[in-house]
């Protein structure tokens, strides 16, 4: 939900780092479709219909039966994929796992690495 919460343009920033193609988890999609559905009114639930759309612009793979995390997890593992994510323990987990995590620095722009801080 960076895009609204911050005003990043994501798919600018992923294209400045080399990231030119987008896949999202079909259990991404259905999170978020539940967040707007469920979220209280205010900055999340609009952050979460952003982040829809955002995602709607991606290619949707999979199927939804899986965790949104172990699905991201999963995605990156079988495809050598790197994972937008700010999330602290997602981000934990792939990095113990080698996995490559975008994420936002700064508040102002996307940073790559393969390791944590």
């Amino acid at each position: 939900m960076t895009a609204e919460q911050f005003g990043v343009d994501i798919f600018s920033e992923l294209l400045r780092l080399g990231y030119s193609r987008w896949l999202v988890p079909a259990s991404v999609m259905g999170e978020l479709e539940s967040l707007t559905r469920n979220a209280d009114k205010g900055r999340d639930k609009i952050a979460a219909r952003v982040a829809l759309g955002l995602a709607a612009s991606c290619r949707v793979m999979g199927e939804d039966s899986l965790e949104a995390d172990r699905a991201i997890e999963q995605m990156a593992e079988e495809r050598g994929a790197a994972v937008f994510t700010n999330d602290k323990a997602l981000k934990k987990r792939l990095f113990s796992k080698g996995i490559t995590v975008v994420y936002l620095r700064q508040g102002r722009y996307l940073e790559a690495t393969k390791k944590e801080y």
